[in-house]
């Protein structure tokens, strides 16, 4: 395939055919994640799957900054791709992926340090509280590998590579299923078993990423490049924190709201648990298309082809509208066969009525997230981001407080209730700037200065 597709082909393909490796990569990552889930709430116990459900929050997390950064990074790339000026691309690639080693290096030390109290801190029920650290801690190793695979997925994607990330997390969450299942089921790990699973399956991707991704480069004949750049680092700096702000936006505010939720206790926690890790995987497609938006975007932005900017985000418009349907059919009709499979028939009245609530009122409103993200993800893939990061402020603002205030008073059921609010509230203030077009002349100023 040309690799100039995403500037060459009909938007509507290019973006489909760029996107769709991201989806099936990204569906079986959160497969195996919720094969975590599975294994221990139906071959361990219902604690079990509140003890990872109470960190979900908080890993996912870590997970947005590493996919939001690399995201961020990788607009820059894109742009020197988009421009033909293969040398500034791959000093780019390098300061990326040194400077998230570094990162993930010094929060995973961290984490392990202030494990125990940051579960304690979201009220983690006292009889989870161990197992739910012991998770923590072995994820928390883990975690240079975990942001060293997504940043190489984001700088794979910026060169129109989406196919090679998806093999890989093919291989690993198939490998990642296999461990769980003898971990656990054969030497009764038990939580730890699922989370060793996890570290070993994503190690081994992110180190053969890495040598895929150098060998990729090596096709790019040019001048030897620094390894690392100052300038380069601040210029992606200022597109890449509020990128993760913007792929953190939920995972903070579920962190914040995590403690209204175990506060309710284990039954309701782990019915919770189960319907966001459902959420996790329906959320994949929108996801994709915004962060297919960005590169979109900043390749077309590099080439100097802005109005293909317009036409491609009218062609991801309609990509959303066609997978919110579906989803939504889907989590009308199968919401308690999906929640049961968390549970088991053993679950509790309270867990599987949770999970139901959750997944029937959230399944109408999952075409306004997917909006937002291909909104956002042309904001960002242009590199107008003061109005991206008010936008995502006010959608996390919004979630919060809603949840703070009121599930107290009326029940878990707020902390949902929220939600389709501050997407709402983040879509227009995100359209409205799109409206203006300002967009346009940050990308023009950002091509001519650092791209």
């Amino acid at each position: 395939m040309d690799k100039e597709y995403l500037i060459h082909q009909n938007p509507m393909k290019a973006l489909f055919i760029f996107s769709l490796p991201m989806i099936i990569g990204n569906l079986f990552q959160q497969f195996y994640t919720m094969a975590d889930s599975v294994i221990v709430g139906r071959f361990v116990s219902e604690n079990a799957l509140a003890a990872v459900g109470a960190s979900y929050s908080l890993t996912s997390v870590f997970i947005s900054i590493a996919i939001g950064g690399g995201v961020g990074a990788s607009v820059i790339t894109s742009r020197y791709f988009g421009a033909r000026r293969y040398g500034e691309m791959k000093q780019s690639a390098y300061t990326a992926l040194f400077s998230f080693l570094i990162l993930s290096l010094t929060l995973g030390a961290l984490g392990l340090v202030f494990s125990r109290q940051i579960m304690q801190l979201l009220n983690t029920p006292e009889n989870i509280l161990d197992m739910a650290t012991e998770y923590l801690n072995i994820y928390f190793i883990g975690l240079p590998f975990l942001f060293l695979y997504n940043v190489l997925s984001a700088m794979f994607n910026a060169l129109g590579k989406s196919r090679i990330p998806l093999y890989l997390l093919i291989f690993s969450s198939v490998f990642n299923i296999v461990l769980d299942l003898v971990f656990v089921c054969s030497f009764n790990l038990d939580v730890a078993g699922v989370a060793w699973a996890t570290l070993i399956a994503q190690g081994i991707s992110a180190v053969v990423s890495f040598f895929l991704f150098l060998r990729e480069l090596s096709g790019y004949s040019t001048s030897k490049q620094a390894l690392f750049d100052f300038s380069e680092l601040k210029t992606m700096t200022q597109i890449a924190l509020p990128s993760i702000l913007q792929q953190s936006t939920v995972s903070i505010g579920m962190m914040l709201v995590q403690s209204v939720v175990n506060s309710f206790g284990v039954e309701v926690l782990a019915g919770f648990s189960a319907a966001m890790r459902v959420e996790g995987i329906v959320v994949v497609p929108m996801a994709a298309l915004g962060n297919a938006m960005s590169t979109f975007t900043a390749q077309n932005i590099g080439a100097k082809q802005q109005n293909r900017v317009l036409n491609g985000y009218h062609a991801c418009l309609k990509l959303v509208g066609m997978f919110a349907v579906l989803i939504c059919v889907i989590l009308q009709l199968f919401h308690d066969s999906i929640i049961m499979m968390f549970l088991g028939s053993e679950g509790t009245q309270l867990a599987l009525q949770t999970g139901n609530n959750y997944l029937t009122f959230m399944g109408w409103f999952f075409g306004v997230i997917g909006i937002k993200m291909v909104t956002d993800g042309l904001l960002r893939g242009a590199g107008d981001m003061l109005m991206f990061t008010i936008a995502n402020l006010v959608n996390l603002t919004i979630r919060v407080s809603v949840a703070l205030i009121f599930a107290p008073q009326f029940g878990v059921d707020m902390v949902w209730y929220a939600v389709p609010f501050g997407w709402a509230a983040n879509f227009i203030v995100s359209y409205l700037e799109y409206r203006t077009g300002k967009w346009k002349i940050t990308g023009q100023r950002q091509s001519g200065t650092s791209a």
